[in-house]
């Protein structure tokens, strides 16, 4: 049997699939064609579900090392208790997105789990490639810490946690903070992850399914990378499926789906981690494109995937 879209992804991307067939899609390399087409349907996807009403939000800022003003926005739900909290960090192939975007999501994690999230609104590529918006991360996580006692936050229960390209960066976050000796990252939660430059080869069992293309990882990760991209050069903490030692990362939750660009790259890194003594939990969606669960949030997979992200935001 042949792979397929799961029915209830199907009949959910049905409408946005007659619309972007009559599209051309943007050409490789056209990042103000991908900004202008994606941004709109990530807004839309966002606040099609309710925003929750227990779910406060303020503005903080700070600056990175090369003098940048960074903005974060810190989530925190009616009477929860002083805990863990969360950096989180939104996708975009690091070219596309904002956190006014994610607003939605990120709001409805904190809803669902009691755990407070700082979304980062880090630099994004071409404009400025790697490694500043890894270090916009590493900035917001220093942050984090050193607020900590302010926001109710124990240290030691921080975590990371990102979709797609912001997966990619929660990923390479844990091996700078490992490189630097610290602040503490206490779990990873990888959502579909963006993890290696080297996937270019169409696998044709997905092609016809997916939404984030290759053509897509080919503008962006010579974006974020310029001539480096799919070199030898690359270090783990742009792509971290480049790394070669995962000894002492925080354990990590992963998940994909199997109509998804990155589905072997995340099922490879889920088993490096293994290797290395790392607790894992990996989930490999059947039926399920990129983004999925935004997309049919109404699916048995969308919740499943949804319960599971706020089972684990809640053991940190």
């Amino acid at each position: 049997m042949a792979l397929s879209l799961d029915p209830e992804i199907a009949e959910a991307l049905a409408p946005m699939a007659g619309a972007m067939a009559d599209a051309t899609p943007p050409a490789v390399g056209d990042i103000a064609g991908r900004r202008a087409m994606w941004e709109p349907i990530i807004g839309a996807a966002g606040t099609a579900q309710p925003i929750p009403a227990d779910v406060q939000t303020s503005e903080h800022h700070t600056t990175a090392g090369d003098g940048a003003r960074i903005t974060m926005r810190w989530y925190t739900k009616d009477g929860a208790a002083p805990g863990p909290a969360v950096l989180f960090f939104h996708g975009g192939g690091y070219i596309f997105g904002h956190i006014d975007l994610f607003d939605g999501p990120v709001a409805r994690y904190v809803s669902a789990s009691g755990v407070p999230m700082l979304s980062v609104e880090y630099r994004r590529a071409p404009e400025h490639p790697f490694p500043t918006p890894l270090e916009d991360a590493y900035t917001a996580l220093r942050w984090l810490h050193a607020h900590a006692a302010e926001l109710g936050v124990d240290p030691d229960r921080i975590g990371v946690m990102g979709d797609s390209a912001g997966g990619g960066m929660a990923a390479g976050l844990t091996i700078l903070a490992r490189e630097r000796g610290g602040p503490k990252i206490a779990r990873q939660i990888l959502i579909m992850p963006m993890l290696d430059d080297r996937t270019t080869t169409p696998d044709p069992h997905i092609a016809p399914y997916l939404l984030w293309t290759y053509d897509d990882s080919l503008t962006a990760w010579p974006a974020l990378l310029g001539e480096a991209a799919g070199g030898p050069d690359v270090p783990a903490t742009a792509a971290p499926a480049r790394l070669r030692d995962a000894t002492g990362l925080p354990p990590a939750y992963i998940e994909v789906g199997q109509l998804d660009v990155f589905r072997d790259e995340d099922a490879a890194y889920a088993t490096k981690l293994s290797r290395a003594g790392v607790p894992v939990e990996f989930h490999l969606h059947p039926g399920a494109p990129h983004e999925f669960d935004s997309i049919a949030f109404t699916s048995d997979v969308a919740r499943r995937a949804i319960a599971d992200r706020v089972r684990v935001l809640k053991s940190i």
